[in-house]
């Protein structure tokens, strides 16, 4: 088992998690906009959080059984990226929209709480974990599948614990602010941080990589 490689998995899962906000702000702002508890709240990013990593886990696995080159992995990974990114930014600013009509009305759409789950499913399904399969499943490859599966699991766990953690810690810091006269505003403003969070993550892309 290549040591380097699982702290190779473990470093970039803690650290493209703690950097890449769209990991954590979506989750923090339906949080507080819905009045989630932690417990629900941490159920939610560990769900969302499986379907993230699975996704790029299964295509890279596939890839790798079938022999497929790198590049055409790369490629249908850059493809799911820019489809979430445009997701992302799409999501919030409906969210957005349906929140200021609702704070016009004065009538807050609670109804939509129960909703709020789904787009953030489809969010991370769609997400890919861009790093995982050209970093650590296809250089882990070469020492056979028990590598492969180990270095997966390492990135897969830190990536979802990190999510958890960073989406703990920003839920604490918004807790203690004094938002009870804006609570009129909940769901226009975590539609907000959503849309800003995706125009950020696309500014990122667009000038970073």
């Amino acid at each position: 088992m290549n040591t380097e490689l699982l702290s190779t998995a473990m470093t970039i899962g803690i650290l493209h998690t703690a950097i890449g906000l769209d990991h954590y702000i979506p989750f923090v702002a339906m949080s507080k906009a819905n009045n989630w508890t932690f417990a629900k709240t941490a159920a939610v990013v560990f769900v969302c959080g499986i379907a993230h990593v699975l996704s790029s886990v299964v295509l890279g696995l596939l890839g790798i059984l079938l022999g497929a080159q790198l590049t055409s992995l790369l490629g249908i990974q850059h493809f799911r990226a820019e489809i979430a990114l445009w997701f992302l930014i799409a999501f919030g600013f409906v969210y957005m929209l349906i929140g200021i009509a609702g704070a016009i009305k004065n009538k807050p759409h609670k109804h939509i709480a129960a909703h709020s789950f789904l787009p953030l499913f489809v969010l991370f399904i769609l997400g890919p974990c861009e790093l995982l399969i050209p970093l650590l499943m296809y250089p882990a490859a070469q020492n056979g599948m028990m590598s492969v599966a180990a270095v997966a699991v390492v990135y897969s766990v830190c990536t979802i614990a990190t999510m958890i953690f960073c989406t703990a810690v920003v839920l604490k810091g918004v807790n203690i602010m004094p938002v009870k006269k804006i609570e009129r505003y909940s769901h226009a403003l975590a539609g907000f941080a959503v849309f800003i969070c995706g125009l950020a993550v696309l500014f990122w892309h667009s000038h970073g990589h």
